[in-house]
């Protein structure tokens, strides 16, 4: 007997892992609007804080949580960029506006595109996909934003922390219909092997 078809490339406990991220991102996102100080300094140790948590959030449930090899690799990937991001901010947090725009532009443009990947891989099938569409989205407008406008501290820690505030109201909204959703698409997705047939036995009068 076939075994039922799961609703999408995650498991049953990944509606944690988004939930997860905006509680991560979500001191940084106060720290970031309720703080006077909006400078490449500030910017860089909030950052480095944001990137190496979720870093770790990321290579830790990743694996346990993606139910397909190609999507466990890439957000494992996503997670090693933001730690060594994360790091790489927190042990030069002295170094500037420059630097800060560099570091949050690649770590966007490269996260981004990876989490952009991973849902137009998957749009047709996993529940997830539109998910990371919109994440990978915002982190690439982000890292747009740092290349195009003018350079100026407020601004760009500014705008970090609006993409912070982003990921705290989108994230477990994303993660809670996943959670409620699954035993839907899991009822959906029975096995047609266990339906009752509905054609009725013949009567006597046909046999004869």
């Amino acid at each position: 007997m076939a075994r039922n078809q799961a609703p999408s490339n995650v498991g049953p406990r990944y509606w944690t892992v988004p939930v997860g991220r905006a509680l991560i991102a979500l001191v940084p996102a106060v720290v970031i609007t309720f703080n006077r100080d909006h400078s490449a300094d500030l910017g860089l140790l909030v950052f480095g804080a944001f990137a190496l948590a979720s870093g770790l959030l990321l290579v830790l449930t990743g694996p346990r949580t993606l139910t397909v090899a190609t999507d466990r690799s890439l957000f494992l990937i996503q997670g090693i960029v933001s730690l060594v991001a994360g790091g790489v901010a927190l042990g030069f947090h002295s170094g500037g506006h420059g630097f800060f725009l560099f570091l949050v532009s690649v770590w966007g443009a490269v996260t981004g595109f990876l989490e952009i990947y991973a849902g137009i891989r998957i749009r047709k099938r996993a529940l997830p996909a539109k998910d990371w569409l919109f994440t990978g989205i915002g982190a690439a407008v982000l890292a747009l934003l740092f290349l195009l406008l003018p350079p100026n501290p407020v601004v760009s820690v500014g705008l970090f922390g609006a993409y912070l505030v982003f990921l705290v109201v989108f994230l477990p909204i994303a993660g809670l219909s996943l959670k409620w959703d699954a035993p839907r698409q899991r009822r959906d997705n029975a096995d047609p092997a266990q339906t009752v047939p509905t054609s009725t036995a013949p009567n006597d009068s046909d046999s004869l």
